[in-house]
C-alpha cells in the first residue's frame, strides 16, 4: 500500500490521533544511501517521526528535526513539510551493528551521548529550535520527553519498523509505521492515558495485521471508538528539492571574487546533495556564464 498520513480527532475526549506509514519511502532512502541495517532503520525511524511532527505544523510550513550522538552513526537529518514532502539523511549510513531488543537495542550505533533537536517553521521568516539530551537512546521515548519538556505537552509516540519475507529473504524494512497521540487544551487525561497504555501494548501487532489495508483502515484498527473523526489524510513520499539551478543560485550568492578563484584554480565547481546523493558539476563555461550576468547585474 502507499504510504500515507492520516490524521484524527476523538471528539468526545478531545484527543489527536496522527498515523501515518513510510515503508516505501524509508526503502527508497536506504536505496539512495546503501545504508546498512542499522542506518537504514534509524533513518526509517527519523523519517517517520518527522512526518508526525509536520503534520502538527500549520500549513506551508517546514520542520527538521535532528539527531546528533557520539556513536557511529554520528547523527541523522530529516526535512519534512506539512503536504508529505519528506527527505533525510544519516551520517554515517555504513552502520549495521545493533544490539539486542530492549533498553540497549541502539547503543551500537547511537553511543553513549547525544542530543535530539527540533527546528520549527513559525511563518512570516520565524523559526523556534529547542532540544534535548538523549536519555532513552530511543526516538520515540525521547521524542515524548522532547515534547514534555519543549512544549509542556503529554505526547506518546510510536514508532515500528516491521521485518518482512520478500522473495525468499527477510526485508528489514517490512513495515514501518509510527502514531502520536496528544490531547489538545481540553483534552480527557486520563482516556489520553487510557489509550496511550493500549497503543503501547497492541500498537505493533495492529500494524502487524492491519498496515496491509491501507493507512486508515489501520487506525480505524487502531482507534475503534465511534467518535473518531479524519481531519485530513495525504501522501508521504521522499522527495528532494536540489537542482542544478539551486546549485548556481548558492555560486551566486559565493559573491564575484570567489567565483573568480574558483574558476581560476577549479576550473569548475561540483557540490553533492546530502539528502539524494546526487552528484552536481557546474562547468568552467556555465560559471563564466554566471560571472558574466553578475558584471552585467552590477553594471
Amino acid at each position: 500500500m502507499a504510504d500515507e498520513l492520516v490524521s484524527g480527532l476523538l471528539k468526545e475526549t478531545d484527543l489527536r490521533v496522527v498515523l501515518v506509514t513510510t515503508s516505501e519511502l524509508a526503502r527508497r532512502a536506504r536505496e539512495l544511501h546503501r545504508s546498512e541495517t542499522a542506518s537504514a532503520l534509524l533513518v526509517a525511524e527519523g523519517l517517520t517521526a518527522g512526518a508526525l511532527l509536520a503534520a502538527l505544523q500549520k500549513s506551508d510550513s517546514r520542520v527538521n528535526l535532528q539527531l546528533e550522538c557520539d556513536g557511529p552513526l554520528r547523527g541523522l537529518f530529516v526535512d519534512a513539510d506539512t503536504t508529505g514532502v519528506l527527505r533525510g539523511y544519516a551520517k554515517n549510513p555504513l552502520v549495521s551493528h545493533l544490539g539486542s531488543e530492549g533498553t540497549y537495542h541502539w547503543r551500537p550505533a547511537l553511543g553513549n551521548k547525544g542530543f535530539l533537536s527540533v527546528l520549527r517553521d513559525l511563518g512570516g521568516g520565524e523559526y523556534y529550535r529547542s532540544a534535548v539530551e538523549l536519555e532513552a537512546f530511543d526516538l520515540a521515548k525521547d521524542l515524548e520527553r522532547y515534547f514534555s519538556i519543549s512544549d509542556q505537552l503529554p505526547t506518546r509516540v510510536y514508532l515500528t519498523v516491521l521485518p518482512a519475507a520478500s522473495n525468499g529473504a527477510t526485508e528489514p524494512l517490512g513495515t514501518v509505521a509510527g502514531l502520536f497521540l496528544q490531547p489538545l487544551p481540553d483534552g480527557d487525561q486520563a482516556a489520553f492515558r487510557e489509550l496511550g497504555d493500549r497503543f503501547a501494548r497492541d500498537f505493533e501487532p495492529t500494524v502487524k495485521a492491519h498496515a496491509g489495508q491501507g493507512t486508515t483502515a489501520l487506525l480505524k484498527a487502531l482507534v475503534s471508538q465511534p467518535d473518531l473523526e479524519v481531519m485530513s489524510r495525504y501522501p508521504v513520499s521522499f522527495t528532494c528539492s536540489c537542482s542544478k539551478d539551486r546549485v548556481k543560485r548558492a555560486l551566486v550568492s559565493m559573491g564575484r571574487e570567489e567565483l573568480e578563484d574558483i574558476l581560476a584554480k577549479e576550473g569548475k565547481a561540483e557540490a553533492d546533495c546530502h539528502f539524494c546523493t546526487s552528484h552536481y558539476v557546474v562547468t568552467r563555461d556555465e560559471i563564466r556564464e554566471i560571472l558574466a550576468e553578475m558584471i552585467q547585474a552590477s553594471s
